[in-house]
């Protein structure tokens, strides 16, 4: 109840008539129970109106971005011969909520035809086909596509969208048993607004260039094997992984048609979708042709794409599969996750943070942290922070190696779960490509000229790669000292075959190991280590590379170890002890398994076809023909 306004005692009034006329009467005061009624009439309608507020504008009340784009989109509905679940699936897609300020959503449905023409299968298509002609769809136009034969759940995927331009739109593909929150549309836009039109022009093309899409499924399954479980804390609305949604899956224009293309590309070669250990890959040998998701996700894997999800806690989504029989289950299953409610989305919860404070997930729902290029010294210490403190980090140099050298040097890293390394670099789109993906590099380039800024470095001379080269392993390997980490350094011409390069020659009676025929280099984090390896040792070193660009600049290995005697400081030497071994050697020895299991290495002058004949017929070529890893191994984190 709401009091009426006091009137003030004109008696207390200086300067006022002390005779004025009586005041009014107030007015007769409601009877209690009248007062309790009138106040919950009034709260009654308050709460209606903050529910409506809440419910019916179904647009954040903060939108982080204005909706300054169009978001021109096409649903594509897979259907065969599920009517019911086919009339479910269009109805929830017909209730949804489609803001005023929308452009149009058309619709179209592929059915797809019989293998046979028997007059029980020709009537069960009619009827649903009865039923599209008598739907009606109000949000853009409606297209109807009955095939004249079957072409199954690949072909209908597949062939449902060939993308003429970047700019002709998004389609989100839903088969005939998924069914749709009421606020799908509102989501899903918001999502493509902030991440593919909105942000700043890095975040853009970060996305337009690693992202294939958006999927308002619950995220359930880790097609690795021995995976990680998917484990997402409540407060987790949006993420990145590499999976493709089936069940409700919004496709960028720009990756699709590079899949088509992929995917004709293969199959006219005869190629198949494996991919080892992947759960995929068994369903492929099982099922063949009639399932399309392990062709795109060799194509993910091949490309390093990523998919945005959304995640809402209490095992709930925007978009739901009944599971119904057919292709993929031989007998119904039901709902994979209970329906987000439009009453329970709360806008304010549902914040879109920056793309960089996203995490992103691999084939194993194993953390990727995307884009670490190291340009200057004091990010060093952030890429170390990631690194596994008990493991020694491997400084990889991919001077003078190939790419697809290097890439099968990661694919045996990912395969033995070597994590701490560091690859440096030229300024490529390689090395670019290597960080998209998650690998953390070193900008050579970029790198040099900042530690000249830092340390005052004044170097001329003819040969300025090697010198570049040289300095920034030199002051990486101090970094590393400072932060407790035992360092490697090895070129891109080895190849890491066990867990480690081996440590059987190490002892606690020398810190430095040197092998100057393969470029290996090792130092032990120690406090005398640290001494030498001070900022007077790197100056000098700097001098003395001068020196040795006329006499024999060979390497880091080489310049180091001269440093190193002139000091007086003890180092030893691991060639000859059967650790390192000559890739031809190892061929020579028709490669046994102890010598498959050392560090091999070859010349960088040695051919790219030797290297790839001589590791093949060692079983230690484990990329293909595009330079992607044969398997995916998961390690549980």
């Amino acid at each position: 109840m709401f009091p009426f306004p006091s009137i003030p005692n004109s008696h207390s009034q200086p300067g006022r008539n002390p005779n004025p006329m009586p005041p009014p009467p107030s007015p007769p005061k409601p009877p209690p129970l009248r007062r309790r009624l009138l106040l919950i009439l009034l709260l009654s309608l308050t709460f209606l109106l903050l529910i409506s507020l809440n419910t019916t504008t179904l647009s954040p009340p903060h939108s982080p971005h204005p909706t300054t784009h169009s978001f021109p989109l096409t649903i594509k509905l897979l259907t065969f011969n599920r009517l019911k679940s086919l009339t479910r699936c269009l109805g929830s897609l017909s209730a949804a909520r489609y803001p005023d300020d929308r452009g149009p959503i058309h619709l179209h449905v592929y059915l797809d035809h019989f293998p046979g023409n028997s007059s029980d299968d020709l009537a069960v298509s009619r009827r649903i086909l009865e039923y599209l002609d008598g739907f009606q769809w109000n949000f853009g136009e409606k297209f109807v596509h009955y095939r004249s034969v079957n072409v199954g759940l690949q072909g209908q995927w597949i062939e449902s969208w060939w993308p003429g331009d970047e700019e002709e739109g998004f389609v989100f593909v839903v088969e005939d048993d998924v069914e749709v929150s009421r606020v799908w549309y509102v989501v899903l836009r918001e999502v493509v607004m902030r991440y593919y039109y909105g942000g700043g022009e890095e975040e853009r093309r970060r996305v337009r260039e690693g992202v294939f899409g958006v999927s308002l499924q619950r995220a359930r399954f880790v097609p690795g094997k021995h995976g990680n479980k998917i484990d997402l804390d409540n407060d987790t609305r949006l993420f990145l992984y590499q999976l493709v949604g089936t069940w409700g899956q919004l496709l960028f224009p720009k990756p699709w048609k590079e899949f088509r293309l992929w995917y004709d590309e293969h199959k006219a070669k005869g190629m198949k979708p494996i991919l080892d250990g992947m759960i995929s890959t068994g369903w492929y040998k099982k099922m063949g042709e009639k399932i399309w998701t392990p062709w795109f996700i060799k194509f993910v894997h091949s490309r390093g794409y990523y998919n945005i999800y959304t995640h809402f806690d209490n095992e709930r989504a925007l978009s739901v599969s009944h599971r119904d029989a057919g292709v993929n289950y031989g007998r119904s299953a039901g709902p994979d996750s209970h329906m987000l409610d439009e009453s329970s989305l709360d806008f304010n919860r549902l914040n879109f943070p920056p793309l960089n404070d996203l995490k992103w997930y691999d084939f194993c729902f194993r953390e990727v942290v995307p884009r670490r290029v190291l340009t200057k010294l004091h990010e060093l210490g952030h890429i170390l922070s990631s690194m596994q403190k008990e493991k020694p980090l491997l400084l990889v140099s991919m001077s003078k190696t190939s790419d697809a050298v290097t890439r099968n040097l990661l694919c045996h890293f990912e395969s033995l779960n070597i994590r701490n390394y560091i690859l440096l670099g030229q300024r490529s789109n390689f090395l670019v490509d290597l960080a998209r993906r998650g690998r953390p590099v070193v900008d050579v380039d970029n790198l040099f000229e900042d530690i000249t800024l830092y340390s005052g470095l004044k170097i001329q001379t003819s040969n300025t790669e090697l010198i570049k080269e040289i300095m920034v392993m030199a002051y990486i390997v101090s970094n590393c000292l400072g932060f407790g980490f035992d360092s490697w350094v090895v070129s891109g011409n080895m190849l890491v075959s066990s867990n480690y390069p081996t440590l059987d020659f190490v002892d606690l009676t020398c810190d430095f190991y040197v092998s100057k025929a393969s470029g290996f280099f090792f130092v032990r984090s120690t406090a005398s280590t640290m001494k030498i390896w001070d900022k007077s040792f790197l100056s000098r070193l700097a001098k003395t590379h001068q020196q040795l660009v006329k006499d024999d600049p060979k390497n880091f290995v080489i310049t180091v170890s001269k440093k190193l005697d002139e000091q007086g400081v003890k180092y030893k030497s691991v060639d000859g002890l059967g650790s390192i071994l000559q890739l031809d050697q190892v061929k020579a020895n028709k490669g046994s398994s102890g010598d498959t299991k050392k560090t091999i290495f070859w010349s960088s002058d040695t051919g790219f076809d030797h290297i790839h004949k001589s590791l093949g017929g060692l079983g230690l070529w484990v990329v293909d023909e595009e330079a992607s890893c044969r398997a995916v191994v998961c390690h549980r984190s």
